[in-house]
């Protein structure tokens, strides 16, 4: 756009990227193609709306954090396992809180020992969502990518003061391997401000909860299921499907997005209310992406690998959907794999590739902030900004 179309009111650029996995945040990224912009635009009057984004998995907590300019919290918890730890946070000065399960159940986090698929627990992201609501959330945004339990989300309820009976009345144990012995859900303890807390679930699966596609064949494996520890734990989801439709007249099992996690959406749904958004649809709209994309003449968005998932449901697929009608929409990734008619099929004006010359990954990864900060003064200076 030439610059004699802007006179009298200035540059407005919205740079709205995702992380750059294993090489710069969101926030970190912003900052570099910032930095760009700033060097390379002739714009006496610029605006620059930075805004870190996420798609509601890895990330999604700092980049909430950042754009509320809050700390995160940290609370005692434990891990899938039942061990003693630590995981952080984030609540709002309006009282929506976020939580990343994979704080509290997250495979990273048990990583140093033997992976125990059929009794590890969900229990820990419960004890951080009653935290929250000690402190005051009214919405509760939980982020469940990362998982290495396949409990059916028993163990965040009973963290919330749900019961989960056998037949002779007595709590489960911890884990999946023990749902096929449920007979009864005792909800008579569960904390009613958890009933009270509007939840949103971040999914971007859309695996049904029990089956070929289901939470246990899928996903079990890489929690450390062998093949007869896939089949106990999908036919106790089967039963907590059963006795969750029994109690509510809600069968959920088929539901798109309820294997996610483990099945942890299940109990959440349908005893909660909670509901399963797209992630980066769910953190579009929490940060208001809409108002922060309006009236401005360009858009920067990234993330390190701009592939054919990044069109679908993705953070740039988020930002080319809200972006007004005719703004160029540029996306500077570290690798670009999408061609050009799918980039503007899907809203996307062209995406550069941030890497200069041949390097090896180590050099790469030392240079990012750099070549992602060359890209955006090349992109600004081409568009006469």
């Amino acid at each position: 756009m030439p610059n004699d179309e802007l006179s009298g009111r200035g540059v407005r650029i919205a740079i709205v990227p995702d992380s750059f996995k294993g090489s710069l945040s969101a926030l970190e990224v912003a900052t570099a193609m910032a930095r760009g912009v700033q060097q390379a635009s002739r714009a006496g009057d610029l605006d620059i709306r930075l805004s870190p984004l996420a798609d509601g998995g890895e990330g999604t907590l700092d980049a909430l954090l950042d754009a509320w300019g809050e700390r995160a919290r940290t609370v005692r918890t434990t891990d899938a396992l039942g061990r003693p730890a630590t995981a952080r946070f984030g609540l709002s000065p309006s009282g929506t809180g976020v939580i990343e399960a994979a704080e509290a159940n997250g495979l990273p986090q048990v990583s140093d020992t033997e992976l125990l698929p059929l009794t590890a627990c969900s229990r820990g992201v419960g004890t951080i969502a009653a935290t929250l609501i000690e402190q005051g959330a009214t919405e509760i945004i939980l982020c469940i990518g990362g998982s290495a339990t396949t409990d059916g989300g028993i163990g965040l309820l009973s963290a919330l003061g749900a019961r989960f009976l056998d037949a002779d009345g007595e709590p489960l144990p911890p884990g999946g391997g023990a749902l096929a012995s449920l007979e009864r859900i005792d909800l008579g303890g569960l904390d009613p401000r958890a009933r009270a807390v509007t939840w949103r679930v971040a999914c971007d699966v859309t695996n049904p909860l029990v089956g070929p596609h289901g939470a246990a064949a899928i996903f079990g494996p890489q929690k450390g299921a062998t093949a007869d520890d896939v089949a106990v734990l999908d036919a106790g989801l089967a039963r907590l499907a059963d006795v969750v439709a029994r109690e509510t007249g809600q069968d959920l099992r088929d539901r798109p997005g309820m294997g996610a996690a483990g099945g942890i959406a299940l109990t959440l749904q349908a005893f909660l209310g909670a509901e399963l958004v797209a992630g980066s649809a769910l953190v579009a709209q929490t940060l208001g992406l809409r108002e922060i994309l309006d009236g401005v003449d360009l858009v920067l968005t990234g993330e390190g690998r701009f592939d054919e998932q990044s069109l679908h449901g993705k953070v740039v697929d988020a930002v080319a959907a809200h972006a007004p009608a005719g703004v160029p929409v540029v996306v500077i990734a570290g690798e670009v794999m999408v061609s050009p008619e799918d980039m503007w099929a899907h809203g996307v004006t062209t995406a550069l590739a941030a890497a200069r010359g041949p390097r090896t990954l180590a050099d790469l990864t030392r240079t990012t902030a750099d070549d992602i900060t060359y890209s955006a003064a090349v992109i600004t200076r081409l568009l006469g900004l």
